[in-house]
């Protein structure tokens, strides 16, 4: 489980089974130990190699990855382009939560629409490939984009479609600065709508059979002789 809080920069590059993540700063992200979980761009993944710096600490680290993650992230484009990712250690109980609650399972792809700086923020409009996801979107939602936590300052009313607006720090801190319209980015939609969803589902499902098996109604009470 992550927060969204980016912690650290690395650049991505692919190699056999996985990929392969070198800090820009030898130990941005505290201590990292085989097994550890660590979100690259949004996408956790476990540690299966720590690479060692030459002061005998870490300078990063090797992930295998699912042909499944493969499929649903931008991972193989920027690891092919040898980019720059967003990186953020598990969350510890211990820990603030400063973002919102983000697993590190990537829904799907977003498009960079609009990229457009304002008085004091960046407007930064992006769309769902596959629209269906907007159900989970709404004005003052939480999303993570690339791992980033951010808020939803807007959105067309299926929630295809919407825009954040992300202030200074954020902006130059996290790797939305090598973003450009028409670029992929990583979507994961609020946890907590994704399982409110679900309940929901279950609830509504279990009521349309019960109705079909004698739930009172008028329409039963007639049946059996009430109201005659």
């Amino acid at each position: 489980m992550f927060t969204g809080l980016v912690r650290a920069l690395g650049h991505l590059e692919r190699c056999t089974g996985g990929v392969r993540v070198r800090l820009e700063t030898s130990g941005a992200l505290g201590a990292i130990a085989l097994g550890d979980s660590i979100a690259v761009d949004g996408i956790c993944l476990t540690v299966a190699e720590c690479l060692p710096a030459g002061d005998g600490g870490v300078a990063g680290f090797r992930a295998d990855v699912s042909e499944e993650t493969l499929r649903r992230s931008a991972l193989a484009q920027r690891a092919a382009a040898g980019s720059r990712v967003n990186l953020e250690p598990a969350l510890r109980l211990a820990d603030r939560l400063g973002g919102h609650l983000v697993s590190g399972h990537v829904d799907g792809l977003g498009v960079v629409r609009e990229i457009r700086r304002e008085a004091g923020s960046w407007r930064l409009g992006l769309a769902w490939r596959d629209p269906s996801f907007g159900r989970y979107i709404c004005s003052k939602a939480s999303v993570a984009v690339d791992g980033i936590s951010l808020t939803v300052a807007g959105c067309e009313p299926d929630g295809g479609a919407f825009w954040i607006a992300v202030i200074p720090h954020t902006w130059a801190s996290t790797t939305l600065t090598d973003r450009r319209e028409g670029d992929a980015v990583n979507l994961e939609a609020d946890l907590l709508a994704k399982y409110a969803e679900r309940l929901l589902a279950d609830r509504l499902k279990g009521a349309e059979t019960s109705a079909g098996e004698g739930d009172l109604s008028a329409g039963w009470l007639a049946e059996h002789g009430w109201g005659s």
